[in-house]
């Protein structure tokens, strides 16, 4: 694999070939909560991290998971309608891209199918970690594409003196939405206690053009009316989450629980199966949520339980005990023209202890155990995967060695899993290992190089699937034989820091063996009408970079000028063609002027076009958009923040090529949304 040797020489040289170390230690940064059970800052990391905070979170869009995080370096979004979306991460998503809350897995049906939701929004979070890659060997095979964590604030591990909170508003025009948040938390003596709620609210998005892209219909022999502006039809989303948490915060420790529910309803667009007509617009300005004639409507519960604490300790050479547990009860119903046609049901406990060791001259290390079980069911007309009984144990070990100027560091874990359905059952026993170097050859500067071995079980729909799935327009047929997917991977690291400017660099190539792809076979079920895809294992290979730079041009006090560029790109290839879905290359610029008690960015975003496509698969087209934003806190109560944001300004047509529905559902157009937030 030419290209793969080439970055492992190419980093190895970056490695060896630099200055003369720098004899000033490096800086404290913000540490990475989900890079390992032990200290790691962001700009020590080895491997790709990006870090949305709260204040991040106040001004984004409202939206799905995936939505919010597309846009970062090698982030895009499954975009199913506002309603439901994943992160595809390095051109991977589903299985290969693991979403957590508080380090504990959803326990939802997320990663079965793209029009299924992520069973927690991202307003309901304090912070958001992303980790590109497989650099998360200790929440298992599934990271192998990277690792989303969703972090809440429920469960305190910190004394609260007193009464805080935060409310959030906001209103957007291109949907009508609405979106209202708060949390509060209060402390008694040692108990805290926290409360917290959503509502998101919006009907149908405008567009810029009709629904079904120009290359569709040509496709199909229609004819293109023209860019004329439009609608996306059953694309309404209602949205409650609330929630409580309870900890006990002491001299050695804490420890607490938390409740959580969702009850959200959305269409779901492009998911019917009854005839109707694309091409008739009307927006839909009410709130009532009712479905249009074949249209699909998912109403999705979830209850879920957490509990956390920490430890200190006097146990040899562990000082630390971290353990984390989730139980949820989730269950989604397929409701077309008012009626149930699939229900997917699932319910089950995931939980993790962490030893932490103690540091010893840079030396830091944990040892951890993993345990799942899981219930999957589904009901109806897209039953197309059997009910299937996951479980799931796994120990890890990370070890990690700083001498300021240098460091290694290494991880190992291994994995059993057992798929049980009514009728067989598989299991998998998998070994995933990690090692990495870095340098700090000046002041500013981080090097690092990473290798991994990642093995990853099959899903149960990669095993087991033998029926229609209306989202992706297939008919999908599982291999009970598969084996694990393995994959082989190298990451190159350079953060540097200084003065003016600050960027972060990485490439990565990723070889696969029994790479788990799902393709066309050329038939068609006669009973859909959907074309009939298997689920096959082949060899593959991706690689790519992303890039992210910042230079401040000019700073007075508090006041700051500053331009932001950002850059990515993912290659991917199998010995049977190229990947579906495998979005184009992106380059971001942005303006950003920081006035002390306001800010103003202006961004231009250009996506390419993606003409590298799988079997089946249109090509989809490039787009330039346009967006500015602008936040202040102009009263003497510095805690008031106002925001104002304009996102795609030039109205443009822009489709997610890594979305099932890029022909069928474009991004939203022009919108607009203004918005208050208060901290006390």
């Amino acid at each position: 694999m030419s290209k793969f040797h080439l970055l492992a020489a190419s980093g190895i040289a970056a490695l060896i070939g630099t200055p003369a170390w720098a004899d000033a230690a490096k800086e404290v940064s913000e540490v990475v909560v989900t890079a390992a059970p032990y200290v790691v800052s962001m700009d020590s990391s080895t491997t790709s991290v990006e870090v949305l905070r709260r204040d991040d979170l106040d001004t984004a869009p409202a939206a799905g998971l995936g939505d919010v995080l597309s846009g970062l370096p090698g982030v895009r979004s499954t975009f199913f309608g506002p309603g439901a979306s994943r992160p595809v991460i390095r051109g991977l998503a589903g299985p290969r891209v693991m979403v957590l809350t508080n380090g504990v897995g959803m326990i939802d049906a997320s990663a079965l199918s793209p029009d299924h939701q992520v069973a927690t929004d991202p307003q309901e979070a304090e912070r958001i970690e992303v980790l590109r890659g497989p650099s998360a060997l200790a929440y298992g095979g599934s990271a192998i594409g990277g690792v989303v964590n969703i972090i809440d604030d429920r469960i305190s591990d910190k004394v609260v003196q007193g009464f805080h909170g935060r409310m959030l508003a906001a209103t957007s025009t291109v949907d009508d939405g609405t979106t209202a948040s708060a949390a509060f938390k209060a402390g008694v003596g040692n108990w805290v206690f926290s409360l917290d709620g959503l509502r998101r609210e919006s009907s149908n998005y405008d567009i810029p053009v009709p629904a079904e892209s120009r290359r569709a219909m040509q496709a199909e022999g229609e004819a293109y009316p023209g860019p004329n502006a439009s609608t996306v039809e059953n694309t309404a989303v209602d949205l409650y989450a609330y929630g409580g948490g309870v900890s006990y915060v002491g001299e050695k420790g804490f420890l607490g629980l938390a409740v959580k529910r969702t009850d959200s309803t959305y269409g779901v667009p492009g998911h019917s199966h009854e005839a109707h007509d694309d091409h008739d617009h009307e927006h839909d300005h009410d709130h009532d949520h009712e479905e249009e004639e074949g249209g699909v409507v998912i109403d999705l519960k979830q209850t879920r339980y957490d509990l956390r604490g920490g430890l200190d300790l006097d146990l040899g050479i562990f000082n630390q005990l971290k353990v984390s547990a989730g139980y949820a009860d989730y269950e989604h119903a397929e409701l077309e023209n008012g009626v149930v046609g699939t229900r997917f049901l699932s319910d089950g406990w995931e939980a993790r202890a962490e030893l932490v060791q103690v540091e010893r001259d840079g030396w830091q290390g944990a040892v951890g155990f993993q345990a799942l079980s899981r219930n999957l069911d589904a009901v109806g007309d897209e039953a197309y995967v059997p009910s299937t009984e996951t479980k799931e144990y796994g120990v890890f070990t990370l070890q990690r060695l700083d001498r300021d100027t240098w460091g290694v560091e290494g991880g190992l874990r291994l994995d059993h899993r057992e798929l049980k359905t009514p009728d067989m059952s598989r299991d998998f026993t998998n070994v995933s290992a990690s090692i990495g170097a870095f340098l700090r050859p000046a002041d500013g500067w981080f090097l690092g190089l990473s290798g991994s071995r990642t093995s990853r079980a099959p899903t149960e729909a990669e095993l087991f699937a033998n029926g229609a799935h209306a989202a992706t327009r297939g008919f999908e047929v599982g291999d009970p034989s598969l084996d694990s997917e393995v994959s082989y991977s190298l990451d190159a690291t350079i953060h540097y820091g200084a003065g003016p400017w600050e960027a972060d660099l990485h490439a990565f190539a990723v070889k696969y063996d029994g790479f788990i792809d799902l393709r066309a076979t050329g038939a068609e079920d006669p009973v859909s009408g959907f074309a009939i895809y298997d689920y096959l294992q082949t060899d593959a290979e991706f690689y790519g970079a992303e890039a992210e730079v910042s230079y401040r041009l000019w700073q007075d006090g508090d006041r700051s000028f500053s331009l932001e560029g950002a850059a990515d790109y993912v290659h991917g290839e199998t010995d049977l063609g190229v990947p579906a879905r495998i979005p184009p290359w992106s380059v971001t610029g942005r303006a950003v002027f920081d006035g002390g008690w306001w800010t103003g960015k202006l961004e231009l975003r250009q996506v390419g076009e993606q003409d590298r496509v799988a079997d089946f698969e249109l090509p989809t087209d490039s787009y330039r958009m346009i967006n500015a934003s602008l936040s202040a806190t102009p009263f003497d109560d510095k805690n008031l923040k106002l925001f104002a944001e304009a996102r795609n300004i030039n109205d443009a047509e822009a489709r997610e090529h890594a979305s099932f529905l890029k022909d069928l559902a474009p991004l939203p157009g022009r919108s607009f949304r203004i918005g208050a937030g208060y901290k006390f």
